[in-house]
């Protein structure tokens, strides 16, 4: 008997027959004989809700209480799953994060999960039990109950199947995240209507996609994925679609250039501006920023003499946190300037593939300034390429970059896109050994 995990997000549970249709999906999986634990998000458009009722009676309000208010959203999805899974015949019990064992450290509202203690759960499944879990949250060490940002219903649910052992060792079962849409796909379909969705991609692919803005997966749920072998099945929950599954590279994966692109389209820029130039300053600056629990990317330093210029990007959400600390950071060195910047957007490709073929950075630049599109920052990794462009054109340069490598097509039928090259096949030709 294997262990199922199914995650159904707020839309998949907006009203009761939505709810009904993701119960059934849990009876199926139940009456095949596997153990099935459920993951719920808050219904519908719940979350905000709460948020503008927080906001209606206070513009500033207590980290604490907002995880205390948040958290209400899942319990009222728990408890109606569970009602729907008993009128169906089937024994369930629903569960908030604490109870289900779900420790985290005690940043409010952008928690990171520690630890989960099983032993309720398998309690639970040896007494024939569905187990209905509250996503997005958990309770700390001194007992507060902690939320785990946007997007946390999806991070409880890889988390949960990985201290369940899911994909361990062989062992079999699934983490199935249930969704709006039926899989992921080469670009967001709303804004590039030819992208094409894919039957698998790996975790590496997915994670530097997700953390580049693609909505379909939270980064800290496809980072547990990928640290516990843990299988991801992404599916329509109102559709039998077979999904994209997300797992670990193969070997046929390497021929896929570009797998996939994906648009950040609400950036600020931070800069830190006539710094000293001296060891230890960048340390210091980040740590402060660190302390707020506050994303950065896309960093850049360059140097003046006895002086430096600090910049890097942040959700424009995280600007005014991350404005305080790097006033602070200005404080404590005694000298500089600070500017924002907003308005900005960040254009990402990705795909294992890069690792093997050169041309792919000159393609990606050559189709945004085709375009007319000014690139004003670029980072790389070595299986990403990303450019900060002006938040107007950042669907244009999500399009373009989507056609460069042509994504609307099968793999098989593409080319490498542009001048890319396998550089295996040139080092072959030209006699060197491999």
């Amino acid at each position: 008997m294997a262990v199922i995990v199914q995650k159904f997000g707020g839309t998949s549970v907006a009203d009761v027959p939505r709810i009904f249709r993701c119960a059934r999906r849990v009876a199926d999986a139940r009456r095949q004989g596997h153990d099935v634990a459920v993951v719920v998000s808050a219904m519908g458009h719940t979350t905000d809700q709460l948020i503008e009722l927080a906001n209606a009676i206070t513009d500033t309000p207590s980290p604490r209480e907002m995880d205390m208010l948040m958290s209400t959203g899942e319990q009222v999805s728990i408890a109606l799953m569970s009602m729907a899974l008993q009128s169906l015949g089937l024994d369930a019990v629903s569960m908030t994060g604490g109870q289900l064992g779900i420790l985290t450290d005690g940043v409010h509202t952008k928690a990171k999960i520690q630890a989960i203690d099983i032993d309720r759960i398998g309690r639970e499944f040896k007494s024939g039990r569905i187990v209905v879990a509250a996503g997005f949250q958990g309770c700390s060490d001194d007992g507060q109950i902690t939320t785990l940002g946007r997007g946390g219903s999806d991070a409880t649910a890889v988390a949960l199947a990985a201290a369940l052992g899911v994909g361990r060792n062989g062992g079999g079962g699934a983490c199935e995240i249930y969704t709006d849409v039926d899989g992921v796909y080469t670009a967001d379909p709303r804004q590039v209507p030819n992208a094409r969705k894919l039957d698998r991609i790996t975790y590496e692919e997915m994670l530097e996609l997700a953390s580049a803005g693609a909505a379909v997966m939270q980064p800290r749920s496809v980072m547990f994925g990928q640290k516990f072998d843990v299988p991801i099945h992404v599916r329509h929950s109102q559709k039998p679609d077979a999904g994209t599954i997300i797992s670990k590279e193969t070997k046929d994966m390497e021929d896929i250039v570009v797998a996939g692109c994906a648009l950040k389209s609400d950036l600020g820029r931070i800069s830190l501006r006539r710094i000293p130039n001296k060891a230890g300053v960048q340390g210091m600056v980040f740590e402060l920023i660190g302390r707020a629990n506050i994303i950065v990317d896309d960093i850049i330093q360059t140097t003046h003499g006895d002086l430096a210029s600090l910049s890097f990007t942040v959700d424009h959400q995280d600007l005014a946190e991350v404005k305080i600390a790097a006033t602070k950071a200005i404080e404590q060195l005694g000298t500089g300037e600070l500017a924002v910047e907003i308005g900005l957007a960040k254009v990402s490709v990705a795909g294992v593939g890069m690792r093997h073929h050169s041309g792919v950075a000159a393609t990606m630049f050559k189709a945004l300034g085709d375009a007319g599109i000014m690139i004003a920052n670029i980072t790389t990794s070595d299986i990403k390429i990303s450019c900060i462009v002006p938040k107007e054109h950042g669907e244009k340069a999500l399009r373009v970059s989507h056609d460069a490598f042509e994504l609307d097509k099968p793999q098989g039928m593409r080319a490498m896109g542009g001048g890319a090259r396998s550089i295996k096949t040139d080092r072959a030709r030209s006699g060197v050994e491999l």
